[in-house]
C-alpha cells in the first residue's frame, strides 16, 4: 500500500519521526488510524526508516482522547504503539500555535509578512533618519599597549580622554543605578540632573572612543520609585548623539520576592506601584549597523544565536555579590551573551564602570582584550584578582 497523504497548503510545522527499520511497525493500522481522525489539512509520509508528519489544524484535546484509547486497546502491537506514543510527545512538544475554535491551527501560523518592495519603502521611511549629518570618522585606530588588557583606577571620565578615538570595539557597562546603593568610593543618591551631567559626560567619552560600526551595550534598571525611566533618558542621549538605536533586550530576572504595598497604595486605583522583575539593555551602534569581524573569530553557535537573538533573556541574578562586596551586578551569563552576539573574538571591550569586574573577566574567557576603568581601589584590586584566578 502507497502510506503517503500530502496537502496542499503551505505546512507550518513538519516533523519526523525516526523508525526502527528492525523493528515490525503497523503502517498501514497507523495509517487508517490517521486518515479517520485527522482533517484535510493534516498530512504524513511514512518511509522506510521514518514517518514524517505535516501539521496543519489538530482538534489536540480529541486527539489525545484518540491517542489513549488507542494506545489503552489491543489492536496495535507493542512497537506501533511505541512509534504512535512518540508522534503524539512529537505533536504535544509544539508550542507556536494559533487557535480557531476548538482547534491548534499550524499552518502559517506567525508566518512572517510579506511586504512588497520591502527595500524601496524603508528608504521612503528613512530608516534611522536621526542619525542623518552624524560626523563620525571611518576611520578606526588601534589602541595604545598601555591601556590593552588593563584595569584602569580613576575617574572614568578622564581616563576615557587619555584614549584615542575610535579605538573600541565594543562597550558592555552597567552605570550606577543612583538607588541609594552602598558602592565603594560613590555616592549613589546624586541629584538626577548632577547625575545625568555626569554620566553623559563620560557616554559622550564612550561615543568618542567607539569604533565605527562599534557597539554601545548598556544594562540598565529605572528607579521606579523616583519615576525616573532612565533607560529612556539614556536612549534619548545616545539618540541625541546620533547613534542608531540597534534594540533592546529585556533581562528577566524573574525575581518575585518583593513586597506589594511599598511606595503605593493597598487595593487601590489611588497610586498603586507597578512591580518589575526585569531590567533593560539599550543597544546602539556606532555610525553602521554591521560591524567589520573576521569569520574566523565568531564563536557564536547556531543554538546560541537562535536563542539570543530573541528580545527576552532569563538569567539568574548574580549569586555572588557578597563574597565581592559589590552590592549591584550582572552574572556573567548576561555578559557571555551580550558579548558572543555582538563582539568578535580579539576585539576590545571597554567598561567604564567596571566594578567588580565581571565584564573583564568575561572579556577575558572569551579571547576578547579588555579596558576596566571604575574609581574605586578595591573594586579594582577584586577585578584584577578575578583575572588572575581565571587560567586560559
Amino acid at each position: 500500500m502507497f502510506l503517503k497523504r500530502n496537502v496542499e497548503c503551505t505546512m507550518n510545522k513538519i516533523l519526523e519521526i525516526e523508525l526502527n527499520k528492525n523493528h515490525i511497525i503497523e503502517k498501514e493500522k497507523l495509517f487508517n488510524l490517521f486518515t479517520s481522525f485527522f482533517d484535510e489539512e493534516f498530512g504524513f509520509d511514512f518511509n522506510d526508516n521514518s514517518v514524517e508528519i505535516q501539521l496543519g489544524t489538530i482538534d489536540y484535546n480529541s486527539f489525545k482522547l484518540h491517542v489513549n484509547k488507542t494506545l489503552a486497546n489491543e489492536i496495535l502491537n507493542d512497537e506501533t504503539k511505541d512509534v504512535l506514543k512518540k508522534i503524539f510527545d512529537s505533536i504535544s512538544a509544539v508550542k507556536s500555535y494559533g487557535l480557531k475554535g476548538n482547534k491548534r491551527v499550524y499552518v502559517d501560523y506567525n508566518k512572517e509578512i510579506k511586504v512588497k518592495n520591502r527595500k524601496e519603502k524603508q528608504n521612503n521611511r528613512g530608516q534611522f533618519f536621526y542619525t542623518n549629518g552624524n560626523n563620525f570618522s571611518t576611520i578606526n585606530n588601534e589602541l595604545p599597549d598601555e591601556f590593552n588588557n588593563k584595569i584602569i583606577c580613576g575617574d572614568s571620565l578622564e581616563m576615557l580622554k587619555k584614549l584615542p578615538d575610535n579605538c573600541i570595539d565594543a562597550i558592555l557597562t552597567s552605570p550606577p543605578y543612583n538607588f541609594g546603593l552602598d558602592y565603594a568610593a560613590t555616592d549613589d543618591d546624586a541629584n538626577w540632573e548632577k547625575y545625568f551631567e555626569k554620566l553623559f559626560a563620560i557616554f559622550t567619552q564612550c561615543i568618542r572612543v567607539l569604533k565605527y560600526g562599534g557597539r554601545a551595550i548598556i544594562n540598565v534598571q529605572p528607579l521606579f520609585s523616583d519615576y525616573i525611566p532612565t533607560h529612556h533618558i539614556m536612549s534619548d542621549f545616545f539618540i541625541r548623539q546620533k547613534m542608531i538605536w540597534k534594540g533592546e533586550i529585556l533581562w528577566e530576572k524573574n525575581n518575585y520576592n518583593c513586597k506589594y504595598t511599598a511606595w503605593g497604595s493597598w487595593k487601590s486605583p489611588s497610586n498603586p506601584y507597578l512591580k518589575y522583575t526585569w531590567e533593560f539593555l539599550e543597544i546602539f551602534c556606532k555610525g553602521d549597523l554591521k560591524k567589520q569581524g573576521i569569520a574566523d573569530n565568531i564563536d557564536i553557535s547556531a543554538d546560541e544565536f537562535k536563542k539570543w537573538v530573541v528580545g527576552k533573556w532569563s538569567i539568574a541574578p548574580e549569586k555572588n555579590m557578597k563574597d565581592l562586596n559589590h552590592p549591584a551586578m550582572f552574572p556573567e551569563e548576561l555578559a557571555m551573551r551580550a558579548l558572543k552576539l555582538f563582539s568578535f573574538k580579539n576585539d576590545i571591550i571597554l567598561d567604564p564602570f567596571n566594578g567588580a569586574g565581571t565584564t573583564t573577566t568575561v572579556a577575558k574567557k572569551l579571547n576578547r582584550r579588555y579596558i576596566g576603568i571604575d574609581i574605586s581601589e578595591e573594586y579594582c584590586t577584586t577585578a584584577e584578582k578575578r583575572l588572575v584566578s581565571y587560567l586560559f
